[in-house]
């Protein structure tokens, strides 16, 4: 199969790949409908009708450019969150703002610290720029953060990645011990806080705004894709210091953001009394998991997002046929990449029909793969 013949040598020696193989990929692969969409740790129970209002309303307006200073969003997120517009970037859901993180800061050849087994996207983004990743093995299931700050300070790391609650094992680390890892970390280091699921865990695990605010080397990405049920809309936001939320005006796509999913986010902040139920629904639905994994002797692991690491017992060839089974009946889930996480599967929240499904087929699935 031809290419163009001047790439960078960067790009001629990276691999074509995908993260993670969407729920399409699959229905295509193996001409099979899924019925449950519960893997890709999406929000099941979808936006608030007032969201879906002002998407309606703004639909007319769709032949417009979205405001490139993105002006409206970080006044709104700003005021939510008690500080400046101008601490506030905005970004097409996190993954682009990772990417934007890495393109900052990671040189060809600079080192990145992470977790091995975490979020593959940013360890994507670090490949694409010729960063050369480092990466720490959780403990218990759960980030290491004594071993990513030794790992920072052993590779004069001008980056590291560390996410809470933590995707995919929905573990999380409580506030104060965050801000002292982050207090720690030489001033020369960039740290991405990724808060996809800050509104799903436990109040003592999100550290206040003020905690961290004043600190140039931190940056904490959040998101309108899980608690807030706009995943195909790509939102996304920066939380830093001034000066490095303005960085991103160096490198951003001005005209990147969705018009719609502007609208779609400024009506979903306004709504907190649906973000306050849904999020009642998630936890219902996490407990419900567990209950199904334990009647059929598999173990759920403390969650702290919208979705449930469940211990399978084995191993990863183990977890991949229970993956691989659960298609077959339609239900969709996912599993951790690396060992030992990959004993795990990994079951999104959902409404009750799809967890019903996930129900009726798990112990089927268990008994013929025996």
């Amino acid at each position: 199969m031809s290419a163009f013949s001047r790439f960078t040598p960067l790009i001629s020696a990276l691999p074509s790949t995908v993260p993670f193989v969407g729920p399409e990929a699959i229905e295509r692969q193996r001409g099979r409908a899924v019925l449950a969409r519960i893997g890709a740790n999406e929000n099941g129970f979808g936006p608030a009708p007032s969201v879906l209002a002002a998407i309606s309303e703004e639909a007319g307006n769709i032949w417009k450019y979205n405001d490139p200073e993105n002006f409206t969003l970080r006044e709104a997120l700003g005021a939510h969150l008690g500080t400046s517009s101008a601490n506030i970037a905005i970004g097409g859901g996190i993954d682009e703002l990772l990417g934007q993180i890495v393109r900052l800061v990671i040189e060809t050849g600079a080192t990145v610290v992470t977790s091995l087994g975490a979020y593959p996207t940013f360890n994507f983004h670090v490949a694409g720029f010729g960063g050369r990743l480092v990466t720490v093995p959780y403990v218990d299931d759960r980030e290491d953060l004594d071993g990513l700050l030794e790992a920072v300070r052993r590779e004069n790391a001008p980056l590291v990645y560390f996410a809470n609650p933590d995707n995919p094992m929905g573990s999380w680390w409580d506030a104060d011990s965050i801000v002292a890892f982050a207090r720690a970390l030489p001033e020369t280091t960039l740290m991405v806080l990724d808060e996809a699921y800050s509104e799903t865990g436990p109040a003592n695990s999100l550290p206040s705004i003020a905690s961290l605010i004043d600190l140039p080397n931190i940056v904490r990405t959040r998101t309108f894709s899980k608690a807030y049920g706009l995943a195909g809309s790509r939102t996304g936001y920066v939380i830093s210091t001034p000066g490095t939320a303005q960085a991103f005006d160096k490198i951003r796509n001005h005209f990147g953001m969705n018009r719609l999913a502007t609208a779609a986010a400024l009506a979903a902040l306004e709504d907190q009394a649906y973000l306050t139920e849904v999020v009642r629904r998630i936890h219902a639905a996490r407990e419900r998991i567990g209950r199904i994994a334990r009647a059929n002797g598999l173990e759920p692991l403390p969650s702290a997002t919208n979705f449930v690491a469940i211990d399978a017992g084995r191993d990863g060839a183990y977890a991949r046929a229970i993956v691989d089974g659960l298609m077959e009946h339609g239900v969709f889930i996912r599993m951790p990449g690396v060992a030992p996480l990959n004993r795990c599967i990994r079951v999104s929240v959902g409404p009750e029909t799809d967890m019903a499904l996930f129900e009726e087929a798990l112990p089927q699935v268990l008994k013929a793969i025996g």
